[in-house]
């Protein structure tokens, strides 16, 4: 059942949008503060969390996946393989055309203390609201992921 946007709805949704924008944008700025000094580029620690999540991607499925344009990540993908926090492997003998990415030990730990920072910072800021703020954020837990869907 659809309905049709007042230009009353459309007002509140664009003050809506530009307070959630800015509200968002600084908490992602802060979450990556939480990155600490991994001696990784932001883009190369999404690669490497994206490559985590997906072993055995190849180079031009991230690239799709992120939005980004080949030779940027295979310059990325190269520079992380030096550091030694993903390497490539050929998923299928059959076909040794095809190369997959898989982080290495070394990479998965990066993700997991980096994942294990944030969500410890998000929980001591969590924790210092009250419980009607906490609710307010659960509660709108579900409708930004009806957004992003």
């Amino acid at each position: 059942m659809s309905h049709t946007i007042s230009s009353d709805d459309l007002t509140a949704a664009t003050d809506l949008a530009e307070a959630l924008r800015l509200v968002l944008r600084r908490l992602l700025r802060q979450l990556r503060r939480e990155s600490h000094d991994l001696g990784l580029s932001g883009l190369q620690v999404i690669l490497l969390a994206a490559i985590c999540e997906r072993p055995g991607i190849g180079v031009g499925e991230l690239a799709r996946l992120e939005n980004l344009r080949g030779p940027t990540v295979s310059a990325q993908i190269k520079a992380m393989e030096a550091a030694g926090i993903v390497r490539r492997e050929t998923p299928n003998p059959d076909d040794r055309r095809r190369v997959g990415l898989i982080a290495t030990e070394k990479g998965r730990a990066i993700v997991t203390a980096l994942k294990r920072s944030r969500a410890d910072w998000l929980t001591r800021k969590l924790a210092e609201l009250t419980p009607e703020a906490r609710q307010a954020i659960r509660d709108a837990i579900g409708p930004l992921g009806e957004i992003v869907r």
